[in-house]
């Protein structure tokens, strides 16, 4: 099961990490099938399940139950936007011709996915400018 970066219960070592953006975790938090497949899976394998705090600004929906979301945001390693990591996320953005304005949020969520250990998946709904950010180094796979 994944841990939150703020001090949860230690674990085994992961396998890796599946990252998600904010459509992804608004799926989760609506149940979607496909992607509570993904979750399941991710924990069957001792796969973090990894997001930003950003993220989570950018995919609450005030319809959703808190208790829901509560449950899946214990269930996932939330990572904090430091500056280093902001910084990270400005380089991306430079590299890949992006503006801060349109791209911050999928900035730092990309970053968060390259600074993960082992192979790295994002469920995304924004493949085509992810893949401008991560550059090839994190699988891809359009929710």
């Amino acid at each position: 099961m994944a841990r939150r970066s703020d001090g949860g219960t230690p674990g085994r070592l992961s396998a890796g990490a599946l990252v998600l953006d904010s459509q992804g975790l608004a799926l989760a938090a609506a149940d979607d099938l496909r992607v509570a497949g993904y979750l399941k899976s991710a924990v069957a394998r001792d796969i973090r399940v990894v997001t930003s705090t950003l993220t989570l600004l950018e995919a609450v929906d005030p319809k959703q139950p808190k208790a829901r979301w509560a449950y899946l945001l214990s269930r996932i390693q939330i990572e904090d936007v430091t500056l280093e990591l902001t910084m990270r996320a400005m380089s991306l953005l430079r590299d890949s011709g992006l503006h801060g304005h349109k791209y911050a949020i999928d900035s730092v969520i990309a970053a968060t996915a390259m600074a993960c250990s082992g192979p790295v998946t994002m469920l995304t709904s924004d493949v085509d400018d992810m893949s401008k950010l991560c550059d090839g180094r994190v699988l891809l796979v359009q929710v």
